[in-house]
């Protein structure tokens, strides 16, 4: 469910017309509704009434310090894997107590930075990982909280680019392994084991992977505590899928309760990241028409958004829905929304049948609220759009549209090239 629906033909976010902030702060613009994000949020939390948990917001789908800070205010932490994360989260107002460090490519300064954060915990990636975070602890006279991600072989049915619960995918160490792990670092003098984690992949449409993963963990939990390895959290991890098309994933409701079920009563904290199902349908990508080009093969729409601003088309081969702003009746046409990008993957839409675009006419991408603008870049040197957010009758800049001279402010021309 989200706020952008038309009115007087016209497509509005909550009572904000997306062509009103199109005018006032031109394209493309990335809008994201607060009212969404609430219902999102409370869908998700209040199943979880009366469960010991934390749930921690995966970053990595939407890092705008507005949102990061909002979700603290819901009393959510945070799912990091970086250290430019982590110091989004801490300026956001989210306690280092709730905040995950994941990720497989942890740096030592980034290591340091979680440590002196007083992160919850730590998910270990690899043997080399749990080494390395035990010198570093001990080099700073403390002890580094952590769990070990696990990874069941699950296969979560869905796109191999985020599928990250196998046994060919980079992440985790494997249930047979991490055993020996969590001996070692039962051993380990600056190593506290707090936790046990998992994350089987992102954007699933079905329950029963996240089942299958977590009787797979309460097998190994139950493993663990027999060889007097006590563990707090339970971290399941997040990837729950959301509408983009015609996907039916289930509800948070139903996720909840099929989790709670299958985890039974261990006794244990329960760590939720979800990301993606809180915020892609909050969010669209408004971008202008700037050509129509016939060709004896199709008809390409021209925009002003390109690759450079939502990659997942160009990466997944993903598909966003794509709405007028201004309601169009009659004419259809079949086309590609190409960008400007100098690319042949530069596409938000293939073959899609549309209204009769033309030049001037502005479309909303939608679904765009996740792995959106964190993924944006400035390829072909092109500036970031600017991020906006909706509650009621008003919206807010988040992030302002980058300039030509914040392109190059951190450059330097030396004089030997001259």
């Amino acid at each position: 469910m989200h706020d952008f629906d038309y009115k007087h033909g016209k497509l509005h976010c909550a009572d904000v017309s997306l062509k009103g902030i199109a005018h006032e702060l031109g394209t493309p613009f990335y809008c994201y509704s607060l009212p969404t994000l609430k219902r999102h949020v409370r869908a998700f939390e209040d199943p979880l009434a009366g469960v010991d948990h934390q749930t921690c917001f995966a970053m990595k789908a939407n890092s705008s310090l507005a949102i990061l800070a909002f979700m603290a205010g819901q009393g959510l932490g945070a799912d990091v894997v970086s250290g430019g994360e982590l110091y989004r989260a801490i300026k956001a107002g989210i306690p280092g107590n709730k905040i995950v460090y994941s990720g497989v490519g942890k740096t030592t300064d980034e290591i340091d930075m979680a440590i002196h954060a007083g992160i919850m915990m730590f998910n270990i990636e690899s043997e080399q990982e749990l080494e390395v975070i035990n010198a570093r602890a001990g080099k700073l006279g403390k002890k580094a909280p952590i769990s070990i991600r696990v990874n069941p072989d699950v296969d979560p049915k869905t796109h191999p680019y985020i599928s990250t619960g196998m046994k060919n995918n980079k992440f985790g160490i494997d249930i047979e392994g991490s055993m020996a792990q969590y001996l070692r670092a039962k051993n380990m003098e600056n190593i506290e084991i707090v936790g046990i984690d998992c994350h089987i992949g992102s954007q699933l449409t079905e329950v029963r992977p996240f089942i299958d993963a977590a009787a797979r963990l309460k097998a190994l939990i139950a493993n663990l505590a027999s060889l007097g390895v006590e563990l707090r959290y339970l971290d399941l991890g997040g990837g729950l899928g959301i509408t983009y098309l015609d996907e039916e994933p289930p509800n948070p409701k139903e996720y909840c309760a099929a989790i709670i079920d299958a985890v039974g009563n261990l006794g244990l904290k329960l760590i939720f990241e979800p990301g993606r199902v809180i915020v892609g349908n909050a969010g669209v990508l408004v971008t202008e028409v700037l050509y129509r080009k016939e060709t004896a093969a199709k008809t390409f729409i021209i925009v002003d958004a390109g690759m450079n601003d939502l990659l997942r088309p160009a990466l997944y081969g993903s598909y966003h829905d794509i709405k007028p702003l201004e309601e169009k009746n009659g004419e259809t046409i079949k086309a590609d929304v190409v960008g400007p990008i100098c690319e042949s993957s530069d596409f938000l839409a293939k073959d899609r049948d549309l209204p009769n675009l033309i030049r001037g006419d502005m479309i909303a991408v939608m679904s765009a609220g996740a792995y959106g603008f964190t993924m944006a870049s400035n390829y072909n040197s092109r500036t970031k759009p600017p991020e906006v957010l909706v509650d009621g009758a008003e919206y807010y800049v988040l992030s302002k549209r980058q300039t030509y001279e914040d392109l190059i402010v951190a450059e330097n021309i030396p004089e030997t090239v001259r």
